[in-house]
């Protein structure tokens, strides 16, 4: 007789209600949306776009998204890592982005992403041998690198998000500090259920506070149309050299980065190792989408590591819950109206609720880093690619005398740098183990132990004398 499925949401093939499922997913959608509307609003003001194109280029990463999410999750043949993760146009490009669109516009970025897919497939392919190169001591680093780098997008949003004309007001910092207090106060008080929906009470409570203050803004909603489908080759595609060279890098880079998140992933959230096939067929499936999306105007895939941090947080594992939250992204980018209404939730709401995720996601590379040993030579490699990277990101206009390529690459990203870094001293450094380590100071203090009583034996003769 065939066992009944299980409906734990604890579980990958777990099929919990969807009474259940439906606000753990919820976590999910309010913790990615606001991200993969605002980098294509960001792209648009770079490239002088239309408000069609605009509209246009947030409905297809909302489809991105979805359907991006929904091959990582259940797979289709090779491609995808049949892993609890989400997936969809990220800020991990958004420095190239900008900087490929100011000079090339859109179909330079597009252009270029094509080709970009095109090396994360052959790195997907390839990964086998590759797998070497990213120890946890290099994937730890990536993500704890990209942590650290999303604390200033999330002060930024509880400060009330950048262009407001009301940016750091007392009213602003009021809704986000009362969201992160319910958030925080439910997950560390709240028990069962209550306790894994901490995010979403605590956007609720924000919501309803921002509603009540008159911080909510329903014009987009009623302007947005019912119904909308993609469209192939909506923009035209350019190949400019620097711009495909710029991005063929962020999206190997980003590869990296997605090795690290899906390592978070079983680590995190299901106490495991990442297994060769599931990181093969992830960076397989992003490739995929990446490069198809640059047919139909969607900007680059990548893993969000906000979902990662809410994964390793809750340990709910269900993909049933993580499709619910693909389901809804198509739905937002098939009816406008949907998405619409999703980003009316303010900055300093999503602000208070996800500054805790990004937290989790740095100590999730921390813990990756921690599993190796921590020799002196993987923290040399640590703390080095942590200096050159956050100090890149802090101080950009220390690269702006060097080449337009290297600027165009390294895109003031501290991702790119802390991967480049990592990876090339992982190669170059002597691995060392810490006995190895431990030895060669024990035989140092010997060696200065002998010469010290050496040079006592000699001092004594002419003490005596």
């Amino acid at each position: 007789m065939k066992a009944p499925a299980s409906t734990s949401v604890f579980e990958f093939h777990g099929r919990p209600s969807l009474p259940q499922a439906i606000p753990l997913s919820l976590q999910h959608i309010l913790a990615m949306i606001m991200g993969t509307v605002t980098v294509p609003i960001i792209v648009a003001g770079t490239v002088g776009a239309s408000t069609g194109e605009t509209l246009l280029l947030i409905q297809i990463s909302l489809l991105a998204s979805g359907i991006s999410t929904l091959i990582q999750l259940y797979g289709v043949g090779r491609f995808g890592a049949r892993l609890p993760t989400i997936f969809g146009v990220g800020f991990a490009y958004v420095p190239t982005l900008t900087a490929v669109g100011a000079q090339y516009g859109l179909s330079g970025i597009l252009g270029a992403q094509l080709v970009g897919g095109l090396a994360m497939l052959l790195v997907g392919l390839g990964i086998r041998p590759l797998r070497n190169l990213f120890p946890p001591i290099v994937a730890g680093t990536v993500v704890l690198v990209i942590g650290l780098s999303l604390y200033d997008i999330a002060i930024r949003y509880m400060a009330g998000g950048m262009n407001n004309p009301h940016f750091g007001e007392p009213l602003q910092w009021m809704v986000s500090l009362v969201t992160l207090g319910v958030v925080l106060v439910i997950s560390q008080f709240a028990r069962g259920f209550m306790k894994l929906s901490a995010i979403v009470c605590g956007i609720l409570v924000g919501y309803v506070l921002a509603l009540a203050l008159g911080m909510v803004d329903f014009t987009p909603v009623a302007q947005a149309a019912w119904f909308s489908a993609p469209k192939l080759m909506p923009f035209e595609l350019t190949f400019p050299a620097a711009a495909v060279v710029s991005m063929v890098v962020i999206c190997i880079v980003n590869s990296v980065q997605t090795i690290g998140d899906l390592s978070a992933t079983t680590i995190g959230g299901m106490n495991r190792e990442l297994g060769e096939k599931e990181l093969s067929g992830g960076l397989l499936g992003n490739g995929l989408c990446t490069l198809v999306g640059a047919l139909f105007g969607a900007l680059p895939t990548s893993s969000y590591s906000q979902n990662v941090g809410i994964v390793a947080m809750t340990k709910v594992i269900s993909r049933t819950v993580l499709g619910l939250a693909a389901v809804f992204m198509l739905l937002a980018g098939l009816i406008p109206k949907f998405g619409a209404l999703m980003t009316t939730i303010p900055y300093p709401v999503l602000g208070g609720a996800t500054i805790t995720v990004f937290g989790m996601i740095t100590m999730t590379g921390i813990q990756l880093l921690t599993r190796d040993e921590l020799s002196a030579r993987n923290m040399t490699i640590a703390s080095l690619a942590l200096a050159l990277s956050l100090g890149v990101y802090a101080a950009p206009e220390a690269i702006e005398v060097l080449p337009p390529m290297f600027q165009l690459a390294v895109g003031g990203s501290p991702v790119v740098v802390a991967a480049l870094t990592s990876l090339v001293l992982n190669l170059i450094l002597p691995k060392r183990s810490l006995a190895d380590e431990q030895r060669e100071r024990d035989q140092i203090a010997e060696n200065m132990e002998r010469k010290n009583a050496q040079r006592s034996a000699k001092a004594s003769p002419r003490s005596a004398g």
